[in-house]
């Protein structure tokens, strides 16, 4: 299967919104068909789950040879249209009969999302519809004269709790990946789901025995709670067909505990035995009886939030005091309360430091809070973005009001810090919540939502439909009530439209109104950043700004060494 892109193209939309021809031809070369030639697609609505018209997502079939799959909206692409079915799901050969029509596997109500395939036997198809959050999953039999689908799965995409995790996959002789079929002495169809196990006592993920005839499941192992967080990776049996036996299944699986690194097994069924396969060394020692623990708080209106707070190893918060606090955060948005105030984190992993979170700073003797949960809520047809503010500020609140409570952090060192919609965010808790924080680190952000019209993030709705909520929510018109230091970072390349555009104005408008702040341009890097030059940048530029403008002479300035290097 060959894509091209081809003229005319856009100054306006990306490459992926080119005009696009797709075509088979055969490994010599040889022409066989054009499946399609898609025109430019400038005009795609902005609307949650709004598409490009015509045949999308064209795939070949991972279980059968030169068999090809794709979808095509029936709305027009348009999700304001109300139309059933929306979209329909098709199957064609590589090089159909004359005159053969391709089949339809399956007339979906909502919008497609993926489909996985079980060696010709069964397939499951996902459907999703963002403004009411639903989704459901359907069991058809795609080789069958009967094509009446059933229905698996009907749930709400924000309920964790709910979730039934998704299938284990095993690769075939042409190396593409298809559901495992487990053979078991029990009537029906069998396969196994994985899943996180989100729960209200934190994350425990398992494996599950599905009959997917009858929807009948049985838990057929899960992580300890205890001490180690385990998640199976991935099925190590194998059989020509991917039919494996139950009592012969074989599991690679990860292990780690907050002390110690992930190391891999091999688990070997019905006995269960596990072998070992890694040792790894802890990959920074001085850190490894750092102190982590997931805290539990409610924010003023009652939804319930969670948090992960790390503290430096041998802190005692009665006896050396409180620290300087760094909190690090990403909002979300939701439609219902208790989806909001639902665990999805273990207090069992590893901490793990990378360049992207704070970790880094607990070396400098700093009390991290990492991924407070910043929900932003809009129950039933109310915009969650119409009180974006107000609970931004509730939820703010909510984690400072904890961690000085528990006396791990000085009320008046305590910075914050994100990136991308984090920092979008950071910027918005220092105009509108000065009280809190002392200093902002904002990484990758957007601060002038008037420069976004068409819609960001989860906003549906364009400038002009909620012009009140796109001026209030954006930083960059309240700039003048930012009076705390603020450190801005951006990628030069940022391939997200205009925002390297909006950290260099932000910082004209900060700037022009006296605000203590520095911006940084990495040249060559996107939206992340990877070259170890900008990274280390990075962390320098970080660690000066919080060491000017949030750490004391306490224990929050120490550096912890080893070999000479920290």
């Amino acid at each position: 299967m060959l894509t091209c892109v081809h003229k005319p193209y856009s100054s306006i939309v990306s490459y992926k919104r080119f005009p696009k021809k797709v075509e088979l031809r055969t490994v010599h070369g040889r022409f066989v068909r054009e499946l399609c030639d898609l025109p430019l697609a400038e005009n795609i609505p902005i609307a949650a789950n709004s598409v490009r018209r015509g045949k999308r997502l064209i795939r070949w079939r991972p279980d059968m040879p030169s068999t090809l799959h794709w979808v095509e909206a029936q709305d027009g692409g348009d999700a304001n249209v109300e139309v059933l079915p929306r979209d329909i799901v098709y199957m064609e050969p590589a090089e159909p009969l004359n005159g053969e029509k391709p089949h339809v596997l399956l007339k979906l109500d909502l919008r497609y999302r993926r489909i996985s395939w079980c060696h010709g036997l069964h397939a499951l198809v996902c459907e999703y519809w963002h403004k009411t959050r639903r989704t459901r999953t359907w069991v058809i039999s795609p080789d069958c004269n009967d094509l009446s689908p059933r229905l698996l799965f009907d749930r709400s995409s924000e309920d964790a709790y709910s979730s039934p995790g998704s299938p284990m996959m095993c690769r075939t002789p042409a190396g593409t990946l298809v559901i495992a079929k487990i053979k078991t002495n029990y009537e029906g169809t069998y396969i196994l789901m994985k899943g996180q196990g989100a729960t209200p006592k934190g994350s425990i993920p398992f494996l599950d025995l599905l009959n997917i005839t009858t929807g009948a499941k049985e838990r057929i192992w899960e992580s300890g709670v205890d001490k180690y967080y385990e998640s199976v990776l991935a099925l190590m049996s194998y059989h020509p067909k991917c039919e494996i036996q139950l009592n012969e299944l074989k599991f690679l699986i990860s292990k780690e505990s907050r002390s110690e690194a992930a190391q891999y097994y091999v688990s070997i069924w019905p006995d269960k035995k596990q072998v070992q396969i890694t040792s790894y060394p802890h990959p920074y020692p001085q850190l490894a009886s750092l102190q982590r623990e997931i805290i539990r708080y409610e924010r003023d209106d009652g939804v319930k939030l969670t948090a992960t707070l790390y503290l430096p190893p041998g802190y005692n918060p009665s006896k050396d005091g409180p620290l300087a606090c760094l909190i690090w955060s990403y909002p979300g948005d939701f439609k219902s309360r208790e989806a909001a105030g639902q665990v999805r984190r273990s207090p069992n992993k590893f901490a793990r430091i990378n360049n992207s979170f704070p970790l880094l700073w607990l070396s400098r003797g700093f009390a991290i809070l990492a991924d407070p949960t910043i929900p932003i809520i809009g129950e039933g047809d109310q915009e969650a973005n119409d009180r974006y503010i107000e609970q931004l500020i509730a939820s703010a609140e909510a984690a400072v009001n904890e961690i000085v409570r528990r006396g791990v952090a000085h009320p008046d060192k305590i910075a914050v810090g994100g990136h991308s919609y984090g920092a979008f965010m950071t910027a918005n808790l220092l105009a509108h919540a000065p009280h809190l924080f002392c200093c902002g680190i904002a990484r990758s952000g957007a601060y002038n939502r008037t420069l976004t019209p068409f819609g960001f993030q989860k906003e549906v709705r364009t400038l002009w439909e909620a012009t009140d909520t796109y001026i209030k929510m954006s930083p960059f018109m309240i700039a003048n009530k930012i009076k705390k230091p603020i450190l801005l970072i951006h990628g030069e390349e940022d391939s997200k439209v205009t925002t390297a555009m909006q950290s260099s104005q932000f910082y004209d408008a900060l700037k022009g109104h006296g605000v203590p702040c520095r911006l940084v341009i990495l040249p060559f890097e996107g939206h992340r950043y990877a070259a170890r030059e900008s990274v280390m940048h990075v962390i320098w530029e970080t660690d000066r700004w919080l060491q000017k403008y949030c750490a004391s002479n306490s224990s929050s300035t120490q550096i912890i060494k080893s070999s000479g290097e920290w």
